[in-house]
């Protein structure tokens, strides 16, 4: 005998109204399990009566589960930062249909059973909810820390009064460059500064690519009335620039960092005289 879709419907809405303590407990057991036994570690804690209740409402036909979905997809944000792996996030929704499907079973109604496969579809439709939430907060965690990284490794310095450096280490990108431009043409309005040292000694390769972004950088610079200085000229580096015919214009290079910054004291008006004992003395055009 076929049962009819909503005598199952109506026989598992009863049976998780009857037995909510039990299917609760079982829940927790089955996601404890699933989790290696820290379904709340970290203090990622499940929420599993509120889901529960959310999830019983969206049952009924006037119901259009938004509170359900927001709360499987706060849980898929808050795991995602804890560090649990998306499998254990899923396992979570999916272990309820095993609680139910033991009181289904211990019902022994056709209707009971009918009424879990109608049941089981729609926890199967939350999980895959729950995990595409928790790949795109995942995936908005790395970005995030992606652009946290990009902040750190492109460090603005003031070198000498009206004058800063970037030093570059590693790939130039478009998107680090839109980076160092931003913080460069920021520390320049800050400090006022008229001379900027751009030092690619740690930058492993230089093409044709890293030299257009280089040359974006010093435009914005040029634009914000500060002129740049281009240090950590390598001999490699030199190489590759001419054999690719690459044209830094005006633009001043320098091997190191040391004599960038000479120079760019030299531009300011800063003197260095030498005296006894290699000590150094520093004349400004006001001395």
């Amino acid at each position: 005998m076929t049962v009819p879709v909503d005598a199952g419907r109506r026989r598992i809405e009863e049976l998780l109204e009857q037995h909510e303590g039990q299917v609760l407990r079982r829940w927790f057991e089955i996601a404890g399990a699933m989790s290696g036994g820290h379904v709340d570690r970290g203090g990622a804690a499940v929420p599993f009566g509120e889901i529960y209740q959310a999830l019983r409402r969206s049952l009924g036909d006037s119901h259009d589960g938004s509170d359900l979905r927001g709360l499987l997809a706060d849980l898929s944000r808050s795991r995602a930062r804890q560090g649990f792996t998306p499998s254990e996030t899923a396992n979570v929704v999916f272990g309820l249909k095993e609680a139910v499907y033991e009181i289904a079973e211990a019902d022994g109604s056709p209707e009971a059973l009918r009424g879990f496969v109608w049941f089981s579809r729609i926890v199967d439709d939350h999980g895959l909810f729950t995990f595409e939430t928790y790949a795109a907060a995942r995936e908005r965690i790395i970005s995030d820390q992606a652009e946290q990284l990009l902040e750190l490794s492109t460090p603005v310095v003031k070198l000498w009064e009206g004058i800063v450096a970037v030093p570059l280490i590693g790939t130039l990108d478009s998107a680090r460059t839109q980076v160092v431009m931003e913080k460069l043409l920021q520390m320049l309005v800050e400090t006022g500064s008229e001379h900027a040292v751009i030092d690619i000694t740690g930058v492993p390769a230089v093409d044709t690519q890293v030299a257009q972004h280089l040359l974006k950088t010093v435009v914005a610079a040029r634009l914000m009335g500060a002129e740049c200085v281009i240090s950590g000229i390598r001999p490699q580096i030199a190489h590759t620039i001419v054999t690719l015919g690459i044209e830094f214009g005006d633009i001043v290079t320098k091997a190191s960092l040391a004599d960038a910054l000479a120079h760019a004291l030299r531009q300011s008006g800063v003197e260095f005289v030498k005296g006894r004992g290699r000590r150094v003395t520093v004349r400004t055009e006001e001395n």
